[in-house]
């Protein structure tokens, strides 16, 4: 079973943490309301003494320094930076930009519908006619949420379809955005009798004692561009909440989460136009083609990816959430940091072309409060830019005091909150009062 967590108030982020709640920068909201632009000049020496061994290393190993780019801040205080303005290609570090987007449209808590009808009568658990699936822009719905839809037909009474599967709308299913072939999924998943092997396997990861749907389409898929007019609804279906959406997509960097959000939003172009509104970033540090960062066309340079995470903490605050909520968590998550040496606690995201490895989050200390930074290097040596990009920050760490708990992620406080945050919940299924 696959349970999605929120790690709840920043405060209680920073407890966990090890980081005192009387920091030595002040009250720990203040970094939050505080303004991302910083006075130019100011550095911190331990900051600048390590960027420079830092940098050194890359030199010596035949990397051009003008390839490389580093942001590292506290609050609104500028401790160290290397081409921190420049903007370089971030790969999926632009997921940072359409994960803000994203925030900013619809809020953490929004959930995409998918509506499910009929059309024809029901009569002896046969429908006489057309299942119609009506999507909403979930970019999430997968195998288990394929049969928990399919139980919900089994306890309406349906059985049995006699007619299509009709496909309209925003339909994606297992990240497949064809609607044909993602309508062609859906057959299988609300019929247990056809399933095939990874079907048969995710149903395992859902809790024992689920039923197996045996709903028979007796017809074909069919796409169309509006929806039966004398269709009468079934279902509504509700996706996982944004936030937890947004979560799963960063720990995995998935691609095609990323593009589907960004799609909906308007393209890499407005979500860039809309992602330097939110966080006054000049308009030139952010130039995106897409929501992924697939392609070195994707340019945002490290002072603004902070920013973006910056933007995206005070955007969070009002609804009890942090960044930690939206991304991986270093001694927590895995995911594509499964392996990394990244100091405890730190909320991060990751970011890999053929030659690029970046690095952005932000780390928890004992004496500085919370350090943001952003590494961007260009190379083909992808571990050995991982690595040198963990020895950066657990040296800061070290000697500013790294975190003292090894989790900062705490779960929700109610039974019914935590169900919403399950794939194949019913719960978030309603089954409708009809009268074909």
């Amino acid at each position: 079973m696959l349970e999605l967590f929120s790690s709840g108030l920043v405060s209680l982020w920073l407890n966990m943490a090890g980081v005192p709640n009387a920091l030595s920068v002040g009250d720990p909201s203040s970094w939050q309301e505080t303004p991302w632009i910083m006075l130019p000049g100011l550095t911190d020496p331990i900051a600048q003494t390590n960027l420079q061994n830092y940098l050194k290393l890359l030199k010596a190993k035949g990397l051009p320094e003008t390839s490389q780019g580093v942001w590292i801040q506290e609050g609104a205080t500028l401790l160290s930076e290397h081409q921190g303005t420049t903007p370089l290609p971030a790969a999926s570090l632009t997921k940072i930009a359409t994960s803000l987007v994203s925030l900013e449209t619809w809020g953490p808590y929004h959930q995409f519908e998918t509506l499910v009808g009929g059309t024809g009568i029901l009569q002896g658990g046969v429908l006489q006619g057309d299942l119609v699936i009506q999507g909403g822009g979930d970019p999430f719905f997968v195998w288990e949420e394929a049969i928990a839809l399919g139980n919900a037909l089994n306890q309406l009474g349906i059985k049995r379809i006699t007619g299509n599967l009709v496909i309209t709308g925003k339909f994606a299913m297992n990240y497949e955005t064809d609607p044909a072939k993602a309508g062609k999924m859906l057959k299988e998943g609300l019929d247990s009798r056809t399933w095939t092997e990874e079907p048969q396997y995710q149903y395992q990861t859902l809790p024992l004692g689920t039923p197996r749907p045996q709903v028979e389409i007796g017809g074909s898929v069919q796409v169309v561009t509006q929806p039966p007019r004398s269709q009468f609804l079934l279902i509504r279906h509700q996706s996982l909440p944004l936030a937890q959406i947004l979560k799963q997509m960063n720990i995995y960097s998935n691609n095609a989460i990323a593009e589907m959000l960004a799609e909906l939003l308007g393209g890499g172009k407005l979500v860039a136009q809309e992602a330097a509104a939110a966080a006054s970033i000049t308009p030139t540090e952010i130039r995106l083609v897409n929501g992924s960062g697939l392609g070195a066309e994707n340019r945002i340079s490290p002072r603004a990816i902070c920013a973006m995470l910056m933007a995206i903490q005070r955007y969070l605050r009002p609804y009890r959430l942090t960044v930690a909520d939206l991304f991986p968590v270093a001694g927590k998550d895995v995911g594509t940091i499964e392996g990394r040496k990244i100091p405890e606690n730190s909320a991060v995201k990751t970011g890999t072309l053929s030659d690029v490895s970046a690095l952005a989050g932000v780390m928890p200390t004992r004496d500085r409060g919370l350090i943001w930074f952003a590494i961007v290097n260009r190379g083909t040596d992808l571990e050995g830019l991982r690595a040198g990009q963990d020895v950066l920050l657990q040296s800061l760490s070290k000697q500013w005091g790294g975190s003292l708990s090894p989790a900062i992620a705490l779960p929700l406080n109610t039974e019914t909150q935590q169900n919403n945050f399950r794939l194949g919940d019913p719960n978030r299924l309603q089954r409708l009062v009809f009268k074909p």
